[in-house]
């Protein structure tokens, strides 16, 4: 997911957004996908109805249960694909080479860079979790689980290097990852920040707040 939603559907994140839901297929189910994306971040899971998001994809209600069998199996794909990818996103900054310093800055980085490029996308992915149904949220949860885990081993990495002054681990990991998130919430793309910019602010503050020695 390199970009966000299908501007044809609507949404406001940027005309690359279709091709990236490219694991999506065939076409209408990407379609649908992103139609969904955008009207539950608009109206909340809850209040949007299969009529809403098939009219959003430009076609009939009953279209859609050709590809998904219910609401909720379309928010369980998205959220499956958003939350592979904050996964990777993290693991791969805390599978690097460099620094523990180096690896958190990355992961921060990258992870707000993705929370802000694509901010429709993630308000639904991290704020939709309650709706998922149970065996899907089990799933979800545990995705979630692992990302927290590759964060809190970078700091881990750092406290052991005397590189971090971090009296509480899991606690901090919770603090870098909410803060991270929180992006999705307020962004905006008419804003004075860009993606990269609101990425590089939060690496720093970060990097502060775990009391990285600074070169």
């Amino acid at each position: 997911m390199d970009s966000a939603e299908d501007t044809a559907a609507g949404t406001p994140e940027g005309p690359e957004a279709y091709q990236a839901w490219s694991e999506v297929t065939p076409d209408a189910a990407r379609r649908l996908l992103v139609a969904a994306v955008d009207a539950f971040a608009e109206r909340g899971y809850h209040a949007t109805t299969t009529r809403d998001i098939a009219g959003r994809a430009g076609m009939s209600p009953a279209a859609l249960y050709i590809h998904y069998k219910t609401k909720e199996e379309l928010l369980h794909r998205i959220s499956r694909i958003g939350h592979d990818k904050a996964l990777e996103i993290l693991s791969a900054a805390a599978d690097a080479p460099g620094t523990a310093a180096e690896r958190l800055d990355a992961a921060v980085r990258d992870f707000v860079r993705w929370h802000a490029a694509h901010h429709t996308t993630a308000r639904v992915v991290q704020y939709e979790l309650d709706a998922l149904a149970p065996e899907h949220r089990s799933e979800i949860v545990e995705l979630r689980r692992q990302s927290g885990a590759a964060v809190r081993r970078i700091l881990a990495d750092g406290v052991a290097a005397g590189e971090f002054d971090v009296p509480d681990v899991p606690g901090t990991t919770l603090a870098v990852l909410s803060l991270c998130i929180d992006v999705a919430r307020w962004f905006n793309t008419e804003g004075q920040r860009t993606p990269d910019e609101v990425g590089a602010l939060y690496a720093d503050l970060v990097l502060r707040m775990v009391g990285a020695r600074q070169k």
